[in-house]
């Protein structure tokens, strides 16, 4: 295990004073719902004032079997995925994957953007398994869970050595982050993009930086992201922006103004999808409305709940990105109109399949020839 952690003074299932978490999205740290125990923070009278550290982040190396991970989705455009971390220094309050965090025993809130977890054999594993005999390649997704290029990339390098195998056996891959961290890959991207081989999905949820800062507190500013958009199409890279997650009350005014803005940088494609808030996240979402934006909390889980069928989570395939119901319809519409005026091509691009091959082993290295 590698720390990069100070003293934790915030246990699973408390609410930390704010000047504690400092640059963090969650504002509250719930038990995860397979544990045995909760833990509540209350005042017993004996509370003495003190400034906390800042909340500092613990990195634990993952050994895994397989790092390609299989779906039958049927409303997925992906059969596969590779996720070299779990967890997400980024902090987005909003995101789907953080109730995942209760399968290590962890709690979605600040655990998830504080205790993570990195796959130190990601790009050996992947040259195996596309080695294996009676491989056939299909568009691999990299960071559909969490993002690849999170601070901790920096160092870890990780998404970098699954892309330098991916290149190698010239094998399809879509990236989504919400990082300009993709630019020091520029070197293996865009030869790829030549080929027909990759594309990047970049998320521009607001252009507000002051609403991003508080949702997503460790991503890059909106700025930087159109600019990563305008760097990567320079290079002959297709991107497509995904204005996701659509927050009723929130951002979901925003919808036009980012398709446009992403447009004039060189974007291809667009996207959309409605908050989704599974397990836990419900919850936190709640707990950040309060003490952020709590005029809006009312108007906010009231239109998400008109689009889930009167719930704030609704997993039914087909449904469950986009809603249903007359909020959905013209968050829907709004999309489509602003593509068709903005000159986004209807049709998705997409990847090669059969550039694929397995490089020959020469003297212990890899040879194409």
């Amino acid at each position: 295990m590698e720390s990069e952690r100070g003293p934790d003074l915030r246990l699973a299932g408390s609410t930390p004073p704010a000047q504690g978490r400092r640059g963090r999205g969650a504002t509250a740290n719930p038990t995860g719902r397979f544990e045995a125990a909760a833990r509540e923070r209350f005042a017993d009278g004996w509370d003495i004032a003190e400034d906390l550290p800042p909340l500092r982040t613990e990195v634990t190396l993952e050994r895994v079997r397989s790092i390609i991970t299989r779906n039958d989705s049927p409303d997925i455009g992906f059969d596969r995925s590779i996720n070299p971390y779990r967890g997400c220094e980024h902090g987005c309050v909003y995101c789907f994957a953080r109730p995942n965090h209760a399968y290590a025993g962890l709690s979605p809130g600040l655990d998830f953007e504080t205790k993570l977890f990195a796959k130190p054999d990601a790009a050996a594993l992947l040259e195996r398994e596309l080695s294996a005999r009676g491989y056939t390649p299909r568009t691999i997704a990299l960071g559909t869970a969490t993002d690849p290029y999170q601070p901790i990339e920096r160092r870890y390098r990780l998404t970098r050595g699954v892309l330098e195998v991916l290149a190698r056996f010239r094998h399809p891959v879509g990236l989504v982050t919400k990082s300009d961290l993709v630019l020091r890959d520029l070197d293996i991207l865009a030869p790829m993009a030549a080929e027909g081989l990759v594309k990047v999905a970049l998320s521009v949820t607001t252009l507000d930086p002051g609403l991003a800062r508080r949702m997503e507190p460790r991503a890059p500013r909106p700025e930087k992201r159109l600019a990563a958009i305008r760097a990567l199409a320079a290079a002959g890279i297709p991107v497509m922006v995904l204005v996701a997650p659509l927050i009723p009350g929130l951002n979901d005014h925003e919808v036009e103004a980012v398709l446009a803005r992403a447009r004039e940088a060189g974007a291809s494609e667009a996207g959309g999808v409605l908050l989704r808030l599974p397990h836990e996240l419900a919850d936190l979402m709640r707990d950040w409305f309060s003490e952020h934006y709590p005029d809006r909390a009312g108007r906010a889980f009231s239109l998400l709940s008109q689009a889930r069928g009167g719930k704030v989570y609704d997993s039914t395939y087909g449904r469950r990105f986009t809603g249903t119901g007359p909020y959905a319809d013209l968050l829907d519409q709004r999309m489509r109109v602003a593509m068709t005026r903005l000159g986004y091509p209807a049709e998705r691009l997409r990847l090669r399949t059969d550039l694929f091959r397995v490089p020959v082993r020469v003297g212990g290295q890899y040879s194409l020839f």
